[in-house]
């Protein structure tokens, strides 16, 4: 959908608008008790779970204890995140600290490099040149990268890798880690230093406690798991708000170029827990500093908002969401198979 008629000033003012709404119903007020109870759940996780490796010994218990583990790592992960976005702390250098000692120390994952990446998404989501979480790498995300694919191998997987990218997400835990150690390496981490002392710090405690409790066979399972499991439920996370959705070539206002991009995901109590709070997208978008359990107060107001303006408003199931996102992989690599599926088409300046 189009409007032709719609002087760009009426767009602008747009999310000034619902900005009050929003403020008006206190949905921007920080939640420091919300916030407080989950970082000492995390530590406490975190605390029993290193407890608990230390008490089953070289067993093939521990397994299970590396799942477990996978799973505590990535709700940490969720608090780095909000973090990061400065929903806990208001002070940019607390927050900095924060997300610094619960992402190198405690996840493994460079919080500089990170969140240089991450705040490069928000501001440009799924625009071909500027987002970088559709940049060229394992996945096509459009045809044209897919086209540019050498080699048979490389388009043979590539127009198969719908059905290898919940495989390839199992790697995504290592690739965070190795991400942020090469941009460690390369010093562009503002506080180089301190990431690199405390990733290190994680890298030997770990690395020495799995081989002095249990066997170097057992050791490297649990590793596999652990890591594994978490880059896939990393993966599965992130996967939902935004894959599938179209891709942005020219220049939208703010709420639409954030709402057009995102999709949520409806499910109640347990998804918004499992997904921590992201499979609100839309709304996280366009409030990165609104604390997460308000999310869900603001999704029926930024919808009714955004039906008042005629702007598409897409939210489905976990399952579904998977599905469209598949889809729309499958379709992109349709020019690498004997099939010739279209590729959805691209946000332009015009449409809803």
């Amino acid at each position: 959908m189009s409007y032709p008629s719609t002087p760009l000033s009426h767009r602008a003012s747009d999310y000034a608008n619902l900005t009050h709404r929003v403020r008006e119903a206190g949905l921007l007020t920080p939640r420091p008790g919300h916030y407080t109870v989950r970082i000492a759940a995390a530590a406490s996780m975190l605390a029993a779970g290193g407890a608990a490796f230390v008490l089953l010994g070289d067993s093939w218990w521990q397994v299970l204890l590396a799942a477990v583990l996978a799973v505590v790592f990535a709700q940490v992960a969720f608090v780095t995140h909000d973090i990061g976005h400065r929903q806990v702390f208001t002070s940019k250098r607390a927050a900095r600290r924060a997300g610094i000692l619960l992402g190198n120390l405690g996840v493994g994952l460079s919080y500089g490099w990170w969140i240089g990446k991450h705040t490069r998404h928000h501001a440009n989501p799924n625009h071909v040149d500027d987002d970088p979480d559709v940049s060229v790498g394992g996945i096509a995300w459009s045809r044209e990268q897919a086209d540019a694919r050498r080699g048979f191998v490389a388009r043979t997987l590539t127009g198969w890798q719908a059905y290898l990218f919940f495989p390839m997400l199992l790697l995504e835990g290592l690739g965070l880690y190795v991400s942020g150690v090469r941009a460690l390496w390369r010093r562009d981490v503002r506080e180089r230093a301190l990431e690199s002392v405390l990733l290190a710090v994680h890298t030997v405690a770990c690395m020495s406690a799995l081989f002095l409790v249990l066997s170097p066979g057992k050791a490297l399972v649990f590793l596999a798991v652990n890591q594994g499991l978490f880059g896939l439920y990393m993966g599965c996370s992130f996967a939902p708000n935004h894959k599938g959705m179209p891709l942005v070539e020219e220049k939208l206002d703010f709420v639409r170029k954030q709402v057009l991009t995102s999709r949520n995901v409806h499910g109640g109590w347990f998804v918004d827990r499992a997904l921590g709070g992201l499979n609100y997208q839309i709304e996280h978008h366009l409030f990165p500093t609104m604390p997460m359990p308000n999310l869900s107060r603001a999704q029926p107001l930024v919808q009714a908002f955004c039906e008042e303006r005629g702007i598409r408003y897409h939210k489905t199931g976990l399952i579904r969401s998977y599905g469209e996102a598949l889809g729309y992989l499958h379709s992109v690599g349709a020019g690498l198979r004997a099939s010739g599926a279209p590729v959805p088409a691209r946000v332009s300046r015009q449409t809803n």
